[in-house]
């Protein structure tokens, strides 16, 4: 089968391309996708998040490597496979990243991706609920909604914010991101959002479109270092072979785009002859500079019965989905993180490194049930962690799951960091907007205070916030850990391009689906040969007096 395009991967970049590479009619795409269709009830519900990260079939479950950092512990790497991709079955959490983000990827050797570069495609990605504005877009396809948070412990949490002398912001994908304030979601009337939903499903019914899911892409079929088309099989069918005229584009993701890549020898020489995979060429940086976003848990007892414990019951729980289904509201309706913090943690610090986040119920670690009482849970995520790790293959077959490495807590100022974040949300619990509301610290409880005392609780249960990235990173020819340029072409290749979370320099002060799709959004006009968005510029806050105060 010849195309113009092939993009492996429909996630939360792979919809996007399709949507924006079919307008024109005279482009035949084909979007291939490993995981099945995205039919399932649990898949449109925004309170089912944990539904969807327990099953395994829209999900890779990805088992990681022993984590030398948390004492050999092993952490699973939950990733979307349907179509949609982790936008389908993610937190729902939106928020784009600091500015100084995208200045940090600038300077870094990726022209054309500061601030004024991409807040054009975040506004061409949004249809805002809070309307649009010189930040904000207000008619794209994705519908992001601003929640008006009602629980007392959402208020609770941004008073005592306000208590502690941080500020309070009114928009945080705006123009100040650093301080306490409401978190948006991916949520359109009442249901998840997904890129499925918003890009995919729209035009589905284009002639140039063709999809195929559940289907496992073998390699790139290279003429030369010329990429021309992928091989694939659909269950235990042949092999077949499809060829693309214009490109070859892997958005599979920072696991899948770097696996496919080794699979069919481009990455790391030394790696790949051990595997025994040919080598097409050689790029060091393939599958290196894995970043994830750590997150720590603090749990506290409620003193009033306002959780949403009893709503997980039996008898709540079904009354919820009833009112769901019937009217696409109430606790069903929202992933129940209405607010967040952005904060610095510590003077000195240029822009926000701690995000956290507060869920008005607690959950059981290990088996994610509700406690069973009136209880609250505050998220401590490190944003800008110092460790890294890799994506390494096991073997040659594709069907294996690579190795995944994120080397946690590796770099000891991480450590540091997660210490500051956990005594941050402390002084938080104690301001007297929280006292009526907090109860005791159920975890890790006030006894355990000194560093290692912390380090220990931190071995024991730090974890992902599902934010791989980096393994396939962007930056100029001379850089010999860059994978692709600026355009996303992986370097020295032609044909062959990579638009996904992979391609990040850096993780983003944030969740990382928003700066996914604007990622997709800006090099489809970069694939299709358009000039650029132009630039906005808009002043961001920053505290003036960052290097001696912390708030």
């Amino acid at each position: 089968m010849d195309y113009d395009y092939i993009i492996v991967g429909a996630g939360s970049a792979g919809c996007v391309l399709a949507n924006r590479l079919t307008k024109d009619a005279n482009h035949r795409v084909l979007l291939v996708e490993a995981g099945p269709k995205n039919k399932g009830l649990s898949l449109k519900i925004p309170a089912a998040i944990l539904k969807n990260l327990q099953s395994t079939k829209h999900n890779w479950a990805y088992q990681g490597e022993p984590e030398p950092g948390l004492g050999g512990r092993t952490i699973t790497h939950d990733r979307g496979k349907t179509l949609g991709g982790s936008s389908s079955i993610n937190g729902l959490c939106f928020i784009r990243g600091h500015a100084l983000d995208f200045e940090g990827w600038r300077q870094a050797g990726c022209e054309g991706w500061g601030y004024a570069d991409v807040l054009p495609y975040f506004k061409r990605i949004e249809n805002y609920s809070g309307g649009g504005d010189e930040y904000r877009g207000g008619d794209g396809p994705l519908g992001v909604h601003r929640p008006a948070p009602q629980n007392p412990i959402y208020k609770a949490f941004v008073d005592a914010g306000r208590d502690a002398g941080y500020p309070i912001t009114d928009d945080i994908c705006g123009y100040r991101q650093e301080g306490f304030g409401v978190f948006d979601m991916s949520i359109d009337k009442g249901e998840r959002n997904s890129t499925a939903k918003a890009y995919l499903e729209p035009v589905r019914s284009r002639q140039n479109l063709t999809v195929i899911t559940d289907t496992q892409v073998q390699k790139i079929l290279f003429d030369g270092i010329e990429a021309k088309g992928i091989s694939y099989h659909r269950g235990n069918g042949d092999i077949t072979k499809a060829y693309a005229s214009k490109e070859v584009i892997l958005s599979a993701g920072a696991v899948g785009s770097p696996q496919l890549l080794m699979l069919s020898g481009v990455g790391p020489a030394s790696h790949l002859k051990e595997i025994g995979i040919p080598v097409i060429t050689d790029i060091p940086g393939v599958g290196q500079n894995l970043n994830d976003h750590p997150d720590f848990v603090l749990k506290f007892r409620c003193l009033q019965p306002v959780s949403i414990w009893p709503q997980t019951r039996f008898i709540g729980r079904n009354m919820a989905g009833i009112r769901w289904l019937l009217r696409r509201d109430g606790i069903c309706a929202s992933n129940q993180f209405e607010t967040v913090a952005c904060v610095r943690s510590a003077a000195g610090v240029e822009y926000p490194d701690i995000q956290l986040t507060v869920s008005p119920a607690a959950v059981d670690d290990q088996t994610w049930e509700p406690l069973p009482e009136h209880a609250f849970q505050i998220h401590v995520g490190l944003m800008r962690n110092f460790s890294r790790g890799s994506i390494t293959l096991r073997d040659a077959n594709p069907a294996t799951h690579p190795r995944i490495l994120a080397n946690y807590l590796k770099d000891p100022r991480d450590r540091d960091l997660l210490r500051k974040g956990i005594r941050i949300v402390r002084e938080l619990a104690d301001q007297p907007s929280f006292k009526p509301l907090c109860g005791d610290e159920i975890y890790p409880g006030t006894a355990v205070q000194s560093d290692n005392e912390l380090d220990a609780c931190l071995e024991e249960k730090i974890n992902t916030q599902w934010h791989l990235s980096g393994t396939a990173r962007m930056g100029s020819s001379n850089n010999r850990e860059a994978v692709v340029d600026p355009q996303g072409r992986v370097h020295g290749l032609s044909g062959l391009r990579i638009v996904d979370a992979s391609i990040m320099p850096a993780a983003t002060n944030g969740n990382t689906n928003s700066p996914t799709i604007m990622i997709a959004e800006k090099l489809s006009d970069s694939i299709l040969g358009k000039t650029p968005l132009a630039r906005i510029e808009v002043p961001v806050w920053q505290n003036k007096d960052y290097e001696t105060c912390q708030r």
